[in-house]
């Protein structure tokens, strides 16, 4: 029978009664188990360590993730068996009913714990905040990866968690769609993300068309992805790279198409953003730009050669509506020199036959994978979005 593990001396709890095995997943009924996550596509892809270890947990429970209504698609991505309930950031799940226990896998409260506690679980696991002493948990961790910070949260309740299970397995192929057309199939790929979230972490349009640039004369074919609000920024980059409209796929890619786009791209390049964590959940190489928040934090723990980070070092505002200072620091040289430097290290790595590996299998020592930094180890926060 599935039982919950046993939790740690740090916090004790009483056992949930269990139910028989293979009642579970998604519309299942008897022991639930509801966990908040209300964020973006990285924020999920960084639970997704958390996520398998409940359901290894608790196989036989009826698992329900609080989140947007898009995440069904991730959850199946990312081959997980949960049930998704829409639901805002920061606020009561509509049509929830008390769990058996409740996971706060969404940030350090204390308005997401409240709104969770507002449910009415037997057991509620978060990290504790001084102005809710009503929900005791462990303090919440500074300077540590966000993949590790949930991990920890479990392994405190007696649930083995590994941070460094990222990787997804491939997306469908959907042969129905393949032909000349297809973004997908037409070629060596690379692809190109210029957005971001906020002005922070946006290195310059101009910028990354020269990388573009660089990328088509190697003979790789370029797509500049993005969402619907990035259609302008995109199309401003493929103008400038010279590499024609049709490369522009901002605001036509669904998420399965995008999820398809980068676990068959040669090398994509981006900023701290969600595409990132999709080369690192499919293994494709990718050289990142981060500027106000270190990739010691949110960068890839896994496929160490694969992945180049580049980094000034500093630390600032992830939300500011202006230029990081380190961001704007990295100059295009730098980049198209990393570019290189992944590609190569990947055909390296193919050759040995080890892309296609699982992630789990090795430690991480220290600094995030490939990270290049020109200043000090500070670490810095972003994307929890409460106090």
């Amino acid at each position: 029978m599935s039982v919950l593990p046993t939790p740690t001396a740090e916090r004790p709890a009483g056992d949930v009664r269990p139910l028989p095995p293979g009642q579970g997943g998604p519309g299942g009924s008897g022991p639930s188990l509801l966990v908040s996550r209300a964020l973006g596509l990285g924020d999920f892809a960084t639970a997704v360590p958390a996520l398998r270890a409940l359901e290894r947990a608790l196989p036989a429970w009826h698992r329900v993730l609080a989140g947007p209504s898009w995440y069904r698609h991730l959850v199946a991505l990312a081959g997980l068996r949960w049930e998704v309930l829409p639901t805002e950031p920061l606020c009561v799940p509509d049509g929830a009913s008390a769990p058996d226990l409740a996971v706060n896998l969404h940030g350090r409260g204390p308005q997401s714990t409240a709104a969770l506690a507002s449910l009415g679980p037997e057991r509620l696991w978060t990290h504790g905040h001084p102005s809710a002493p009503e929900w005791p948990g462990p303090e919440w961790p500074r300077g540590v990866h966000d993949a590790e910070i949930w991990c920890r949260l479990l392994r405190l309740h007696g649930v083995a968690a590994d941070p460094d299970d990222l990787r997804w397995p491939r997306p469908p192929e959907w042969a129905d769609r393949s032909g000349p057309g297809d973004p997908v199939v037409a070629g060596d790929t690379a692809v190109v993300h210029p957005g971001a979230a906020s002005e922070s972490r946006r290195w310059p349009a101009e910028r990354f068309a020269r990388v573009a640039a660089h990328l088509a004369a190697s003979g790789l074919r370029v797509v500049v992805t993005g969402s619907e609000r990035e259609v302008a920024l995109a199309e401003r980059v493929a103008e400038a790279a010279g590499i024609g409209p049709r490369a522009v796929l901002a605001g036509r890619t669904s998420l399965d198409l995008l999820a398809r786009l980068v676990a068959g791209a040669r090398l994509v390049v981006c900023g701290d953003t969600g595409v990132g964590h999709l080369s690192t959940a499919y293994g494709t190489p990718s050289v990142r730009l981060f500027g106000p928040v270190s990739p010691r934090l949110w960068g890839p723990r896994v496929d160490r050669d694969l992945h180049v980070c580049l980094w000034r070092g500093g630390r600032g505002d992830p939300h500011a509506a202006t230029l990081d200072p380190g961001l704007e620091a990295i100059g295009v040289e730098e980049v198209v020199t990393a570019c290189d430097t992944a590609l190569a290290a990947a055909a390296g790595h193919a050759g040995e036959g080890a892309v296609a590996g699982h992630a789990g299998e090795g430690a991480v020592a220290g600094r995030a994978a490939g990270e290049r930094t020109a200043g000090g180890r500070t670490a810095g926060e972003k994307r929890i979005s409460e106090p």
